[in-house]
């Protein structure tokens, strides 16, 4: 064992002079004798390590220019995400901002809250007492009914959604045909966030897709918030009455800034303020179903450009565009004249073309010849 040892050591020392030897004799040559003996330790010897340096390089190479191309595709899909997210938010603002000019007063705007306490059916409100709000008060969306609100305080205050188990709203069909009462589905995955409209007499039936709307009848809710449109029939064991799916014309995950109608907003009624909107979706859905392909198109344009330019032209009471500096005519009852600005009042007759009957009688001698 001692002797393997000794020569062990004794290799490594001749081993190690003759590297000194070599080192020297390749300080000592010319130039041209050290490059061409590199040149040969490079084909012969380190030939494998130079063609695994090689190859470890461009393999580092790829994937250096990989995570660099995989990172321009991320900050450019964030980017459109970002794009969108803001291009989403102005068109609700543009919406609401044309709900708001149609409303004209008596509504309070809010922006949303993170309530912190689990429920995605209660939401947070940046308006409170100090500014009017109290509990019973309908929230509303360019789309149509959100909630009511629950409880305020001075600057805050708390409203449930039409998802929420104590939420109900006396609802009608838009033609008047069917009342009923709007309640939570309460079904589980998907259908959770479906309403049902029960009580609804069972000699009036509804087609899918029929608008409903707030009937008016109670304090909280006025007249003509579009709740959903039907989606069909649920069978129930109820005979007497029918009870109706629906689909909810706002959901509470899609929703922005928000509108709160104060009392007396909601005791003047809401007519005709998503009237234009509803028959403006109502038309262009008419127009997606029919027709060829460069019509609908255009088609689809021209109504957008309308609902755009509805949202952001106000309108008064009777619905007329209301423009700024300038007065609207009064409005003239049915059957009578508009007067004319300088003309004297009309004594009350009626004029000669408004006549009815047979003409006068001529009253003399009837003229020479016998002609009338």
């Amino acid at each position: 064992m001692t002797r393997r040892t000794r020569g062990e050591g004794r290799l490594d020392i001749v081993m190690a002079a003759g590297c000194l030897l070599l080192s020297a004799i390749a300080l000592l040559a010319p130039r041209t004798t050290r490059n061409d003996l590199a040149q040969a330790v490079r084909r012969t010897v380190l030939a494998p390590v130079v063609r695994i340096e090689s190859r470890a390089a461009t393999i580092r190479a790829v994937v250096l220019s990989r995570d660099s191309v995989l990172q321009a595709r991320g900050r450019h899909v964030s980017d459109t995400l970002a794009v969108r997210a803001i291009a989403d938010e102005n068109a609700i603002l543009r919406r609401l901002m044309g709900l708001g000019a149609r409303l004209q007063d008596g509504f309070v705007p809010a922006e949303l809250l993170p309530t912190g306490n689990g429920d995605e059916f209660t939401l947070g409100l940046t308006a409170g007492r100090n500014v009017g709000v109290v509990p019973f008060l309908p929230v509303v969306t360019a789309d149509g009914l959100l909630g009511m609100i629950e409880s305020a305080d001075a600057t805050t205050s708390f409203a449930i959604t039409w998802g929420h188990p104590d939420f109900a709203v006396s609802a009608m069909s838009a033609d008047q045909r069917a009342f009923g009462i709007v309640k939570p589905h309460l079904g589980r995955g998907a259908e959770r966030w479906l309403l049902e409209m029960r009580g609804v007499p069972f000699r009036a039936r509804l087609d899918t897709g029929a608008l409903i709307v707030s009937s008016g009848l109670g304090a909280t809710y006025p007249r003509g918030i579009p709740i959903g449109t039907v989606m069909g029939e649920l069978v129930t064991p109820e005979k007497w009455a029918r009870t109706y799916l629906i689909k909810p014309a706002v959901l509470p995950d899609a929703t922005g800034p928000v509108l709160v109608l104060l009392p007396s907003r909601a005791q003047r009624g809401v007519n005709g303020v998503w009237t234009t909107v509803l028959a403006a979706d109502s038309a262009a859905r008419a127009l997606a179903a029919a027709g060829d392909s460069l019509a609908k198109a255009a088609a689809l344009d021209e109504l957008a450009a309308r609902r755009a330019a509805l949202d952001t032209v106000p309108v008064d009471s009777l619905g007329r565009p209301i423009t700024p500096g300038v007065a609207n005519p009064p409005v003239v009852p049915p059957g009578t004249t508009p007067s004319r600005p300088g003309a004297k009042p009309d004594s009350g007759r009626t004029p000669p073309a408004a006549r009815v009957g047979p003409p006068p009688a001529r009253v003399g001698p009837p003229p020479v010849g016998g002609r009338p």
